[in-house]
């Protein structure tokens, strides 16, 4: 498996610190408002990415944080007349609805930076210690002079990113980079109690900190929006290794910009778009489609008419699956050309692999998918046997499930679910009446088709054997 490091700007080969395991960090959002289809692209793509890896074999530890201290969100509670942590709770309970509805599941720690601060300020006492930072006032500021691989991530020299930086008002820093590890508090805003007076963190520690308390020194991959390369992602990187001598991150990975009618996403231009503004048109999941039809390090255009032609590709592999069922019941047991069609099908399962661990070319894996539904179509009309169908369904819903698409229940399973529904039903009926032999025969027949029947205090219910 290859991934692109941004750290070299080259494919490499992928190597985990412990064989078999995976410690993954991505960067969650600011949580003041609603998520927009930007944000949903990053996320979309650190879950099925952490899919794959499990697909593949792999134990993966996925950490993603909530932001919930911040300018914006301070910002935020005024208009709203909340508390700042009122703010954060509504939109961290809003991500969580809205996440699922995008099929993403909840990472293995949702770690918060105001469950965190003891560990924050420890951090910062240990760079201050080493002499990579320095308190003025209340506030501390990274020292980038002390640290002299200051723009490795991002690929630029401290000349080059003195030109463009600039010092703002009333700031007394010895150099225009240097960042705050700490800010002091300022009047109607939250704060905690440190070495260096009343404040809050600054934004960049908080990843560092909290990737080091619940995945170690270094883990193996560090991610998020490409627009977080500089300077989040460099100032994590500088304050981390200079605190523990060792590499932060062995990959980095940075999701490509996602515009709109070919246009940067702004709300001043009015296309700013949540998801939940996008399901009052289309199914979420077509959203989803839509995202990892794409590779995730390209740029990619969203459009009314991207959603309609993704909408239609969703539903090629919808009607597919509902198609293949249907005729599972109707094909002969076996066909003479059974093993030829076999091959041909387990040889799109391996390609499915191929291009995927080439960088996690989820737009390649799809087209795969989409190849292998024609060529299983084109079979259908020869009758192959029935084991033929099913290995083509077991691989068309696994691929499907690591990405994250078919999630709706086919009609088959809505009809089995209804039919089983009223034999219970019946079979209640038979023995309120105490026809014991009709219950018994209605047990038997549910028991053929692979459903047993529990007494629960809250009455009968069934399951799949």
């Amino acid at each position: 498996m290859k991934l692109f490091n941004t750290l070299t700007r080259k494919k490499e080969e992928f190597n985990p610190i412990e064989p078999g395991k995976i410690k993954m960090y991505a960067c969650g959002p600011t949580v003041y408002n609603y998520f927009h289809i930007g944000n949903a692209r990053t996320f979309i793509t650190f879950d099925a990415m952490r899919n794959y890896f499990e697909y593949r074999g792999y134990e993966v530890q996925f950490v993603q944080n909530f932001t919930d201290v911040d300018d914006k969100i301070i910002q935020q509670a005024s208009k709203e007349n909340l508390t700042p942590e009122e703010v954060s709770l509504k939109y961290i309970k809003a991500y969580f609805e809205d996440a699922e509805s995008l099929g993403i599941r909840k990472a293995d720690i949702h770690p918060r930076v105001t469950e965190n601060i003891e560990e924050i300020i420890q951090f910062v006492k240990e760079l201050i210690d080493k002499g990579y930072a320095y308190e003025l006032e209340g506030d501390v500021y990274f020292d980038v002079s002390a640290y002299p691989n200051y723009g490795r991530l991002s690929k630029q020299s401290l000349e080059e990113l003195k030109a463009g930086a600039r010092i703002e008002i009333n700031e007394k820093k010895r150099n225009p980079l240097d960042f705050a590890l700490w800010k002091k508090t300022k009047p109607g805003e939250p704060y905690w109690i440190s070495p260096w007076g009343n404040g809050r963190p600054g934004w960049h520690i908080e990843c560092s900190a909290m990737a080091r308390k619940y995945l170690g020194d270094t883990i193996d991959i560090h991610g998020g929006g490409g627009d977080l390369t500089f300077p989040h992602h460099e100032n994590e990187v500088a304050q981390s290794e200079a605190l523990t001598g060792k590499p932060f991150a062995n990959y980095w990975i940075h999701v490509g910009y996602l515009n709109v009618d070919n246009k940067k996403m702004s709300k001043s231009l009015n296309n700013f778009f949540t998801p939940r503004e996008i399901n009052e048109k289309f199914d979420l999941e077509v959203a989803r489609f839509f995202i990892l039809s794409a590779h995730y390090r390209n740029p990619l255009n969203f459009s009314e008419e991207s959603m309609e032609s993704a909408q239609h590709g969703l539903e090629r592999l919808y009607n597919a699956r509902e198609n293949w069922m249907y005729y599972l019941e109707k094909l002969p047991a076996s066909s003479e050309r059974d093993e030829e069609m076999m091959g041909q099908i387990s040889g799109y399962e391996q390609r499915f692999i191929q291009v995927m661990d080439d960088d996690f070319n989820t737009a390649d894996g799809i087209s795969v998918i989409f190849e292998m539904v024609k060529t299983v179509n084109g079979f259908l009309g020869q009758k192959p046997g029935k084991e033929v169908l099913e290995k083509a369904l077991e691989i068309l819903m696994d691929q499907c499930d690591m990405l994250g698409l078919l999630q709706r229940k086919s009609s088959c399973e809505t009809i089995l679910e209804s039919e089983i529904k009223e034999l219970i039903k019946k079979r209640e009926e038979a023995r309120k009446e105490k026809n014991f032999v009709l219950a018994d025969q209605i047990r038997d027949e549910l028991k053929e088709k692979g459903i047993v029947l529990e007494d629960t205090p809250e009455g009968i219910k069934w399951k799949k054997i």
